[in-house]
């Protein structure tokens, strides 16, 4: 094959530059084998194949085949509903990281439905396991929507290596995609490669962005807000440095950051994301607590649900209240691909999940 490569190389070579135009796509090189090998260019900004639904299901397939195995066994015809049915589905709940307190609103739920429709066996409440749980997650499918205002900010705060910037870059594809012009701030400022990769991101997508080679986080945004304020920029993403929760200087240097923006533009940041890596499971939940603590955080993004077999800890999310409200969940993320960060959909989700009501069981 390499002989074969090089030979056709070697011709191709032989030709004056002229008549040889090298076809769309192809990048030139020295290297024969490298020529042919490497040289189609990847298009990054291509749509991907398959819909939004077909790579949530690729997406959550990990979790499916762990919970789909649990719960086919459970949902069977000839299945009686006794304490031992509810003790399994408990137990496969938990292994999906739904989360004792979702668990038991799920099953309780389906123990109610029972006794009130005298159901015996468990094939009959796999429709109600779908509803309880879709009735659980909708609240929580609230599409951010940035209204009126302009420039409408949006700060990105999270835990180290959650997808903070990666999320930013996606973000701005899709609020382009909306028709939005968008700005991104640099505001990660502590990470060496943080502002190399934003600005990545931002030729990937052909936005500006404001950074600095050195300097003070709140400084970049505040400057990045009033750049987005003189050139009527639609949205502004801000970045920040990854922090744990327990490192109170730096939650403290968040709550600096909000009140620069605020004073940069009253009332800003209109929204406040947190962005939460799935992987986490249950720890995502004090995250929540400990950053809506200090920033007020207003929705969240959940990123690497490809990646763990613990997907349910998306219903553990949706389950819990923070200030006596449920955060909405604005976006989740099932893959590296552009398009592969959506708006949250919970009958999509629970689709993907458990499988469509007309699938074949």
């Amino acid at each position: 094959m390499r002989a074969l490569l090089e030979s056709l190389y070697r011709k191709a070579r032989r030709q004056p530059a002229h008549s040889f135009a090298c076809p769309p796509g192809i990048i030139r090189t020295q290297s024969p084998t490298a020529f042919f090998m490497f040289g189609f260019r990847k298009n990054e900004n291509a749509a991907p194949s398959g819909g939004w639904l077909d790579r949530l299901r690729k997406g959550l397939s990990s979790t499916r085949r762990q919970l789909g195995d649990q719960l086919s066994g459970l949902f069977r015809r000839g299945q009686r509903i006794d304490e031992a049915f509810y003790e399994d589905l408990e137990t496969a709940l938990l292994t999906a990281d739904v989360g004792v307190a979702a668990t038991a609103t799920l099953i309780d739920t389906l123990r109610e439905t029972a006794r009130r429709e005298k159901l015996s066996e468990g094939e009959q409440l796999r429709s109600t396991l779908r509803d309880a749980l879709f009735a659980l997650l909708q609240p929580a499918a609230v599409p951010l929507d940035p209204g009126a205002q302009r420039p409408f900010v949006i700060m990105l705060a999270g835990v180290n290596g959650a997808g903070k910037t990666t999320s930013i870059g996606k973000l701005a594809h899709y609020f382009q995609a909306s028709g939005h012009s968008v700005l991104l701030a640099a505001g990660d400022t502590f990470r060496a490669a943080a502002r190399e990769q934003l600005t990545a991101w931002g030729e990937r997508n052909n936005v500006t962005v404001i950074s600095q080679a050195s300097g003070d986080a709140a400084a970049v945004i505040f400057d990045a807000v009033n750049a987005a304020q003189a050139r009527g920029t639609d949205i502004v993403l801000a970045d920040t440095a990854g922090r744990l929760p327990t490192q109170l200087h730096l939650m403290d240097e968040l709550k600096k950051i909000r009140r620069v923006i605020d004073k940069a533009l009253p009332g800003a940041p209109h929204e406040v994301l947190l962005v939460l890596d799935a992987n986490n499971g249950q720890n995502a939940l004090a995250q929540v607590r400990a950053f809506d603590a200090a920033l007020g955080v207003t929705g969240l993004v959940l990123t690497k649900l490809d990646g763990t077999a613990k997907g349910g800890v998306v219903a553990a999310i949706a389950y819990e209240r923070t200030g006596g409200r449920a955060l909405p969940i604005r976006f989740i993320g099932v893959g590296e691909g552009m398009e592969d960060l959506r708006p949250f959909d919970a009958g999509a989700f629970v689709d993907a999940l458990l499988g469509h009501p007309e699938d074949p069981q």
